[in-house]
């Protein structure tokens, strides 16, 4: 099966930002996903500082024959503290070790902002981030040499734009395999997915429910969930809501991540086989484009490789 297909398998619990509660939360839900739903993409990311608990769920789950290790998609993220050549490897064998894996299938990086490399992983002084001027090619060309030496099957990007991804390929002439982006109707990001899909990118989307849990949300901020064509689909098609919005994703041919901890969600996010979207249905929600982020890197617009334009 090739990095594609594996990472077009259904929807992963993305557990990050506060989501996750209690630690043993994630230890139990990455479980049942896994056991119970028969989830097979685990989403991970070392800023979401419960990758040790992902791993505890991974030693039970192999231990107890639930699953063997080449059964399950394990994705994870280079942090923005970790862009040198010297420190890409770092980054990877802390989250090897946290998930107590000895290789990713897919290794992705976080974001093209480099971040002052240390121990802070917000890194600031006087009230302002401190930034790297480390190349994310330096950090690319760092992460095809993991490839290389065999400790992640492929690698791929989150957060890139159109121009950066060019530029990874004309100086590398490796496409990424993934680029994981913010996606949903009210941001459908048409024209990068395009591209992607002509250099033979699979785009994974993150936030597909509007992160409804978002602790940076803001009063005025539209709730996609209680959005009325979306409720208005759901009913006709015998859905909830959040159903529609990941069908939405797979319709288009794109991966999708909804993040969860709380069973009945799991249970529900990957119930969504047994329906399709008509044509008007697609139509419907891809007219709520409005190009509205609700995961917004605004704080960081100054850094010199900001990819929102």
């Amino acid at each position: 099966m090739s990095v594609g297909e594996r990472a077009k398998l259904i929807c992963s619990p993305d557990y990050a930002y506060g989501d996750a509660g209690h630690p043993d939360q994630v230890y139990h839900a990455v479980i049942s996903a896994v056991k119970d739903y028969g989830y097979r993409h685990l989403d991970c990311a070392l800023i979401y500082q419960n990758e040790e608990e992902v791993g505890k769920a991974l030693k039970f789950l192999f231990e107890n024959n639930v699953i063997k290790r080449e059964e399950i998609f394990v994705v994870s993220k280079l942090w923005s503290t970790y862009h040198s050549k010297e420190r890409v490897p770092e980054g990877l064998s802390t989250t090897l070790k946290n998930l107590n894996l000895d290789y990713l299938d897919l290794y992705l990086i976080h974001s093209p902002l480099g971040f002052k490399e240390g121990d802070d992983l917000f890194p600031q002084k006087d009230g302002k981030f401190e930034y790297s001027d480390i190349d994310y090619l330096e950090t690319y060309k760092a992460m095809l040499e993991l490839k290389k030496i065999g400790k992640v099957k492929s690698i791929g990007v989150s957060n890139f734009n159109i121009q950066q991804i060019e530029r990874l390929i004309k100086e590398t002439g490796v496409a990424p395999a993934v680029n994981q982006i913010e996606c949903h109707p009210y941001l459908t990001q048409k024209p990068l997915i395009d591209f992607c899909f002509k250099n033979n990118i699979v785009v994974t989307a993150y936030s597909p429910l509007g992160t409804p849990d978002n602790p940076y949300r803001k009063d005025n901020d539209p709730i996609l969930l209680d959005d009325p064509i979306v409720k208005e689909v759901a009913k006709k098609n015998n859905k909830t809501p959040a159903q529609i919005l990941i069908k939405f994703h797979l319709n288009r041919k794109t991966s999708v991540i909804p993040k969860s901890v709380t069973i009945e969600r799991i249970k529900e996010n990957i119930d969504v086989l047994d329906f399709e979207l008509g044509c008007d249905d697609m139509k419907k929600l891809e007219a709520l484009d409005k190009d509205f982020r609700f995961c917004l890197m605004d704080k960081f617009s100054d850094h010199p490789y900001y990819p929102v334009k």
